[in-house]
C-alpha cells in the first residue's frame, strides 16, 4: 500500500474534487437514498468517505508512539483491537450515521479539506526513518488495514477507503463519473 508522499497528496486532491463535484451534482432525493451495498444512505456514506481521512489524524500519534516499541507490543494491541471487531463495527455504523447529521453536504467538503491540508503539511514536516516506521493493526477493522502497517502507509490508508466505497454510491444519473 505505501506510496510516494506526492502520489498520497495527487490523491488527497482527487478526493476532495471528487467530493466537491458529486455533492455539487446530487439531489436531496440523492443523499437520502440507499447507497449500494451497505445500509447507510449515500450522504452517511459520503460522510464515512471523509471520516476515513479523519481517522488517519487520530492514527498518526499511534503510529509514532508504537513504531518506537518492541513489535510484540503492538502485537498484542492490535490482538486485543481485533477481539472487540464487533462491537467497533456497531459503532462505526452508528457514528456515521449520526455525524452525517452534523458533516452534511454543506460541511463535509470544508471538512475534508481541512483535513487532507492538515495531513500534507504533517506528511511533509515527516522524515524517511519515521514514514518507515510502523505497527500491527487491528486487520479485522477494515479491508484496508493490513496485519502491519508503516506510517507511510496510514497516510495512503484514506485515499483506497475513499475509492472503494465511492464504488457503493448510488447517486443520480450525470452525479457519478
Amino acid at each position: 500500500m505505501t506510496a510516494a508522499p506526492g502520489t498520497v497528496q495527487h490523491g488527497y486532491e482527487r478526493n476532495c474534487r471528487e467530493l466537491e463535484r458529486w455533492l455539487a451534482a446530487a439531489s436531496d432525493a440523492d443523499l437520502r437514498r440507499t447507497s449500494t451495498g451497505t445500509r447507510w444512505t449515500n450522504e452517511e456514506l459520503l460522510f464515512h468517505m471523509v471520516f476515513g481521512y479523519m481517522v488517519v489524524q487520530a492514527l498518526l500519534p499511534l503510529v509514532r508512539f508504537f513504531g518506537v516499541l518492541p513489535a510484540p507490543i503492538s502485537r498484542v494491541f492490535a490482538w486485543f483491537l481485533n477481539a472487540g471487531t464487533a462491537p467497533f463495527d456497531v459503532v462505526n455504523y452508528l457514528g456515521s450515521k449520526a455525524a452525517a447529521l452534523v458533516f452534511n453536504r454543506r460541511r463535509m467538503a470544508a471538512k475534508l479539506r481541512r483535513v487532507t491540508r492538515s495531513l500534507e503539511r504533517r506528511m511533509r514536516r515527516e522524515s524517511a526513518a519515521a514514514m518507515d516506521r510502523g505497527m500491527s493493526f487491528p486487520d479485522r477493522w477494515d479491508p484496508f488495514f493490513t496485519p502491519w502497517m508503516s506510517l507511510a502507509d496510514v497516510y495512503a490508508y484514506p485515499i483506497e477507503h475513499f475509492d472503494f466505497h465511492a464504488t457503493q454510491l448510488s447517486l443520480g444519473p450525470g452525479t457519478m463519473p
